[in-house]
């Protein structure tokens, strides 16, 4: 990793090498920041306090190796990034405002993407890791990965079950709940349902209605107009002598009728006149036909004026005109059939519930079992390590129990509380002597037994579901003599399935690094290029003798520090 401008780091490369590097330096002389800057590159929350005073931007870059067709090359490679001769470049840039911007493999990419890829990549532990472990639900979230898909296979059936139980269960207490206030609704549905049944409208029929309002408002002017256009063409009975238009194109054609032969443009207008003649026969019978079937009945015209009205009540209240009106009725209907069904609704729903609360039950039997199985192991896997970390005589065990509830799923012939993941409470106990009775580790740790549960659980873990890279932050807290001794060898051992990173004040710890790197600071307070560096020979004799007695030329020291080491190297 190359971290410039990051805390009190001003410019410096740290470069991890494969096996068991460890960290160490004075305290504030910023060991701590290597961790900062890995959990930057992993998509960790960017803070505009971890910018150097004075500088623009802090940027952390790193290469990390990677096999082709790994998960993490395959989401890596989705979001657009490029392999690096078998590496993947990431790089994390946090601005003094606050802003971040992450690259992965030269493609910009969301901060979410370097989270993504964090769990495949490094476990990172340090000391509020452990107090996570205090809590309950992080100790069955370590027992469920623990045991794999005997555990996660009947939790995802128990999860999809769990959720229809929820979701059956709010819509039965929502029926219930609003009963009155459906039956309201499905009063004011039917009486408009009833309202529109008595007049029955047609689709069309306001139209209808108002046209033929029209027509019949003007009667008379309609006939006498009808009348006088029909005399105008065919003649009035009553005057023989007066001329019509009929009359008068029949005599035109008439006239041409005696030369068309002479000139066929003279025989085409002829035949015009013709259809001329026809034209006007028909619209005038038209005209007559209509002047005698016009009613001028006042009751009829009252007969619709009435229905318009029943009509336009319909449609101030239940839509725009009586096409919406009846589509009102026929959602209506629907809605009613629905609201009417609340009864055999409420009687499937109440069958469904009971089923899945059975079948919940059944399933969370199955997951207490495989997790209780499953505990075994993991107790006796974590105390076998436990002897390997000077607690020779811990014991660690699970206590898997259940909460009775009364409105709770049936297990085991009694009702008992239910949630998301189950009905286990799931609790790690530690007896650290015999005689001592297993107590909570929340109760019964020490710092220092507790780091090395946590370390104990992490190794048993790389076991079942190894990730490549493993960085603990000062986990050895609270721990000294021989128990650190025993720590460094265990990671030590660790380091040969994977790579361990540990940032560590314990000298004990640090003897068994494959390297060692040294963070110090220069004068001005600050951590240049030069600043982390890689001790070998005396450098990491004289740094082992600084964290034993505090005095780096101490022959004592020096001489407990190679002895540490010979010890490392002996153990290897």
């Amino acid at each position: 990793m190359r971290i410039r401008s990051l805390g009190v780091i001003d410019d410096a490369v740290v470069e991890l090498s494969p096996g068991f590097t460890a960290v160490t330096g004075e305290t504030g002389a910023g060991k701590t920041m290597v961790v900062t800057s890995l959990g930057l590159l992993l998509g960790g929350r960017a803070d505009a306090a971890l910018v150097r005073i004075g500088a623009e931007k802090a940027v952390v870059e790193g290469r990390i190796t990677v096999s082709a067709g790994d998960s993490v090359v395959v989401r890596a490679e989705e979001a657009g990034a490029e392999l690096d001769d078998g590496a993947l470049l990431i790089s994390r840039t946090v601005s003094a405002e606050g802003r971040s911007r992450a690259h992965l493999g030269g493609r910009s990419v969301p901060v979410g993407v370097l989270a993504e890829l964090a769990d495949e990549l490094v476990a990172v532990h340090g000391q509020t890791d452990q107090q996570g472990l205090l809590k309950l639900n992080r100790q069955r979230q370590a027992l469920d990965r623990y045991a794999g898909d005997a555990v996660a296979v009947p939790l995802a059936k128990y999860t999809e079950a769990y959720r229809r139980l929820r979701a059956v269960t709010v819509e039965l207490d929502e029926i219930v709940t609003r009963a009155r206030e459906r039956a309201q609704e499905a009063d004011l549905l039917r009486f408009g349902l009833d309202e529109i049944a008595g007049v029955e409208p047609r689709a069309g029929e306001d139209v209808e209605l108002a046209e033929e309002a029209e027509r019949l408002g003007h009667a008379e002017a309609l006939s006498s107009a009808a009348t006088a256009a029909h005399a105008a063409l065919a003649g009035n009975p009553e005057d023989p002598e007066g001329i019509d238009a009929a009359t008068l194109v029949a005599g035109a054609q008439r006239a041409l009728e005696a030369v068309r032969s002479h000139d066929p443009a003279l025989s085409a207008l002829a035949d015009r006149l013709g259809e001329i003649g026809i034209l006007l026969g028909d619209v005038a019978g038209e005209l007559a036909g209509y002047a005698d079937d016009l009613d001028a009945d006042p009751l009829r015209l009252s007969a619709v004026e009435e229905r318009r009205a029943a009509l336009t009540a319909l449609t101030r209240k239940y839509g725009e005109d009586v096409a919406a009106v009846i589509t009102w009725a026929e959602q209506s209907a629907a809605r009613l059939t629905e609201l009417d069904g609340d009864d055999e609704r409420i009687d499937e729903l109440t069958a469904e519930r009971d089923a899945l609360r059975a079948e919940l039950g059944g399933l969370a039997q199955a997951l207490t079992d495989a997790r209780t199985e499953a505990a075994e192991r993991f107790a006796a896997a974590v105390t076998a390590e436990l002897a390997s970390l000077a607690m020779p005589h811990a014991r660690v065990s699970f206590a898997i129990r259940q909460t009775e509830d009364p409105e709770g799923v049936e297990v085991d012939g009694r009702p008992v509380a239910y949630g998301p993941a189950g009905v286990d409470e799931v609790e790690l106990l530690l007896a650290p002597h015999p005689g001592a009775p297993p107590r909570p580790i929340a109760k019964g740790a020490s710092g220092g037994e507790l780091s090395r549960v946590m370390l104990a659980v992490e190794v048993v873990f790389a076991g079942t579901d190894p990730v490549p890279t493993y960085l603990f932050d000062e986990v050895d807290a609270g721990v000294g003599g021989k128990a650190a001794v025993e720590i460094g060898r265990r990671l030590a051992r660790l380091a040969k399935t994977a790579q361990v990173v540990v940032v560590t004040h314990l000298p004990q710890v640090a003897a068994f690094a494959d390297r060692q790197l040294l963070v110090e600071k220069t004068n001005d307070g600050s951590v240049t290029r030069s600043g982390v560096k890689v001790l070998e020979g005396e450098e990491r004799v004289r740094e082992l003798s600084r964290m034993l007695a505090g005095q780096e030329d101490s022959e004592t020291a020096r001489a407990h520090a190679e002895e540490l080491l010979a010890t490392a190297r002996a153990d290897a």
